[in-house]
């Protein structure tokens, strides 16, 4: 297993512990687990990921900690949007789009704020903007 998998695992294994709550690194961040598939395999993968809430949506970030591409699961939401999430311990699905314009500044600009490592991961980034993903609840 590699130690991305790896950390992943012990995150998504204390997440569910705790109500949706982890120490650490994200310690009282807010926190999703999203369940999306591979965009080629079609494989079932999860991801714990800091959110913000937008209105009855929830925001992520396809940050990749300020990497010089996207995430895979970025890729793989394109081609399947149709996901589950685990907020707390809720559970739900939702359909996953890109913001644009307007709507990815104002949400983008809000997490910097709340979160500065955002205003760091953007830097190192550059030239590559991070794209800001949302995830609508679906009835």
């Amino acid at each position: 297993m590699a130690d991305g998998d790896d950390f992943n695992t012990k995150v998504i294994t204390e997440f569910r512990a705790n109500g949706g709550k982890v120490g650490g690194f994200f310690e009282g961040a807010p926190m999703v687990l999203l369940h999306h598939h591979g965009a080629k395999s079609g494989t079932e993968r999860v991801n714990p990921l800091m959110y913000q809430q937008v209105g009855d949506s929830i925001a992520i970030f396809a940050s990749a900690g300020g990497g010089p591409r996207d995430p895979q699961w970025f890729r793989n939401l394109v081609a399947h949007p149709e996901v589950t999430i685990e907020v707390g311990t809720s559970t739900g699905k939702a359909r996953a789009r890109v913001a644009e314009g307007d709507e990815r500044d104002s949400i983008w600009t809000a997490q910097k704020e709340n979160y500065p490592q955002f205003a760091d991961y953007e830097k190192n980034a550059a030239p590559r903007v991070i794209p800001v993903i949302v995830l609508d609840p679906e009835a």
